[in-house]
């Protein structure tokens, strides 16, 4: 307040000297010459020079006043800044958190980004790959379940349409052939796969996907979560004749039949086989599910709920921390019983691959095993505790 009105009280001296000078200059402009001829004492009076400095004497004022004015905003900043650097403290620190996926750390041909250039030799996974959260039923289903309200809101929302902008961009600037190149780096094999299990504290999630399996009595489609939950499960993941193949170098019965002497001595079932045949082309998939017939004599009655038609739910961003980075290659995961991934396969196998596969589900099945008697034995000894003492 006291700076408005000293601000105030020097624009009024400045208006009132500016008044003066002009009130004297437009007297001295309306005299006549015969006037000032005729009268020396009034020559003297309004003198050329009186008047240059009566015309200068406002403008010393105002720059006077600007540089007065300059100087105290030059003091206030340097008492805020003061302040400022006096009063702030330091942030608190909070814990970082992974900005990037698991299988961003693999360095092979993907479908999408710059073309690869030069050399490639796959490489053993440098860490575990999955998804950072534990999966659940009804998740990556591919279905807008928005109500009308939600996806008004969604239309007008700026962020929501800049991300789905910036998807659709990504989608439509993708090479469609880039897939189908890559495979001439050793036939799209992207990494080898690790000699042991991941482990189990480390590893991290398979997602969970839904689809229709082959059993003819369901008519909706089921999540993969349930049926991974509890067993030691290897599941292959594929989208063409050509992935299929390379799946079966790692799961067939005439390429591994190590892995199904496995799967046979488990008991009731905890080891299993489950195939996820993925297909994002609504005619191709149309087909797959009219000769779903064909399937069926594939496969023994009991694993037709094991293999899975998926139609959607693979994004990009679950293809790049699941290590799907081409989709017309063929991959083999090893999944425990709380659906962490422990190994995880590519491509056609290798000798090592397909033995390291078998001993890793032999032993998860141990520890399934394992888990599930120890319960049995703490239950009887204390039923046994339990009888001595009322006995």
């Amino acid at each position: 307040m006291n700076c408005w009105i000293k601000d105030t009280n020097s624009a009024a001296a400045l208006s009132l000297s500016l008044f003066l000078a002009l009130t004297t200059t437009a007297s001295c402009i309306s005299l006549p010459a015969s006037s000032l001829r005729a009268s020396p004492s009034l020559r003297s009076t309004v003198s050329p020079r009186a008047v240059r400095q009566r015309l200068l004497q406002p403008l010393r004022s105002v720059r006077s006043y600007s540089q007065a004015a300059a100087a105290a905003k030059t003091a206030d900043v340097g008492k805020k800044t003061c302040s400022k650097k006096t009063t702030t403290t330091p942030p608190f620190p909070t814990k970082s958190t992974p900005t990037e996926p698991a299988g961003a750390a693999i360095e092979a041909p993907r479908r999408y980004g710059p073309r690869y250039e030069g050399d490639f030799t796959p490489q053993p996974l440098p860490r575990p790959i999955g998804m950072p959260h534990p999966p659940r039923a009804g998740e990556n289903s591919g279905i807008d379940d928005r109500t009308l309200s939600q996806r008004r809101h969604d239309l007008f929302d700026r962020d929501r349409n800049m991300v789905r902008r910036k998807e659709l961009t990504n989608q439509f600037s993708r090479p469609y052939f880039r897939d189908w190149s890559n495979l001439q780096y050793h036939d799209g094999k992207s990494f080898l796969a690790p000699p042991r299990l991941f482990r189990a504290e480390a590893s991290l999630y398979f997602p969970n996907l839904q689809g229709r399996t082959l059993a003819p009595k369901e008519k909706t489609a089921r999540d993969t979560t349930p049926l991974l939950t509890g067993r030691a499960s290897v599941v292959s993941v594929f989208s063409s004749r050509w992935a299929e193949l390379q799946v079966g170098s790692f799961v067939s019965s005439e390429a591994n039949p190590a892995l199904h002497d496995v799967l046979s001595r488990s008991p009731s079932g905890r080891a299993q086989l489950v195939h996820v045949n993925y297909e994002d082309n609504a005619a191709k998939a149309w087909l797959l599910w009219l000769f779903r017939g064909s399937l069926r004599r594939r496969f023994s009655e009991g694993d037709w709920d094991k293999y899975f038609l998926v139609r959607r739910g693979i994004s990009d961003d679950m293809r790049e921390a699941v290590g799907l980075l081409n989709a017309k290659v063929g991959y083999v995961f090893l999944v425990d019983h709380h659906c962490r991934i422990r190994w995880a396969g590519s491509g056609d196998s290798r000798p090592d691959e397909r033995e390291s596969l078998v001993k890793g589900l032999a032993k998860l099945a141990n520890e399934l095993e394992k888990d599930a008697v120890e319960p049995r034995q703490k239950k009887a000894q204390g039923g046994r505790i339990k009888g001595g003492v009322t006995g």
